[in-house]
This record gives C-alpha cells, structure tokens and sequence, in this order.
C-alpha cells in the first residue's frame, strides 16, 4: 500500500470514528431516560399550535440568558406540521429582537400534545410536550421529556395571581419550580 493511501485510509477512519462518537452525544434520549410525566389532555393542534404566545416563566438556560418579553409564534401548517419562530427582546421589553424560527413535527397526531421542533437547518432539535393546559387554551405548560426544559405560556400577560395559580400546577407535574425565572414582559 503506498504512503498516500495509508494516509487516506488514516484520515477516512478519524472522520469516522468522530462522526460516530458525536452521532451518540446527539442521539435522542432513550426510553429509559425519560422521566417526565406523559400529557394528559388532548390538544386541539388549531387552537394551540396557532398564534403568539408569551413565554411568562422558564427554566434558565444560557440560550435565554438576558432575554425578556419572550414568545412562540406557531403557525399550523399541515395537520401534523408545525412552523415555530421563538422571539425575546435582549435586556428590556423594548430591546433589540432575538429570534430563531424552526420547523415543527407533531409526534402524536389526533392527541396533539407532543411536538418535535428542528432548528438551524436540524442540527438543533427540541421536543415539547404540553403537560397542562387550559380549557379555553389561555394558557399552557409546556416541558421536555428528559426534564431539562420547563415553560408557562399565556395568551395574555399574566397578573402575580394567576402566574403563582400557573407554577402550583408546573409543581403538580414533578418539575423543580424553585429555579423558574419570570421575564419582563411587554
């Protein structure tokens, strides 16, 4: 075999093999991983899955670090299709827009309460799961399945009551509502 084969064959097996070792920190969670409670109540993907909806508490993460007045804009587009643009001002309400826009799959058609999103071209997924939600769809809570994101939506700005009503039931579903942060809102 000639130097600039072995070389190449070389080369070709650490792409490989790097390829392979990023491919298993990127993979989905297992089955057994899962820890969340599964949803419960059934969503009407028109009602939900349409519209803005202010983002009134989370769980930190350094994505949202310094964003304020944040909001999912979804836009059903098929029965089983979702567009997602997540915005927040950087600092105050009426600071600089931060936005990424995403493509949304329903993993659970007919139920309508689980949703893949894929962002930057799907080198970023997230899945959500609506946990609880309203019966006039004025308000939802929405988590992933691995426990590491948490969020209350309202279709209106909240008052300090309802938002306290909001993370007793986030707390009913398991989730640590002690490290929530509560954004500025518009």
């Amino acid at each position: 075999m000639t130097r600039n084969r072995m070389m190449t064959v070389a080369a070709l097996s650490l792409v490989a093999a790097s390829v392979l070792a990023v491919a298993g920190c990127v993979s989905a969670p297992k089955s057994s991983d899962v820890r969340a409670p599964e949803p419960t109540k059934p969503v009407d993907a028109t009602r939900l899955w349409s519209g803005r909806w202010h983002e009134v508490a989370r769980l930190p993460m350094k994505i949202t670090d310094n964003c304020v007045a944040g909001a999912s804009i979804y836009d059903l587009t098929a029965p089983d299709r979702v567009g997602v643009r997540d915005t927040c001002q950087v600092g105050t309400p009426q600071g600089r827009e931060k936005a990424i826009s995403g493509s949304g799959r329903i993993l659970d058609p007919g139920f309508n309460a689980k949703l893949r999103v894929r962002y930057l071209f799907g080198l970023i997924t997230w899945d959500y799961w609506v946990l609880d939600r309203a019966d006039d769809y004025s308000w939802f809570i929405s988590a992933d399945p691995t426990m590491d994101r948490l969020f209350i939506y309202t279709r209106e700005v909240p008052s300090e009551t309802q938002l306290r009503e909001l993370t007793q039931r986030a707390a009913a579903t398991g989730y640590d509502v002690s490290r929530l942060e509560f954004p500025a809102q518009p």
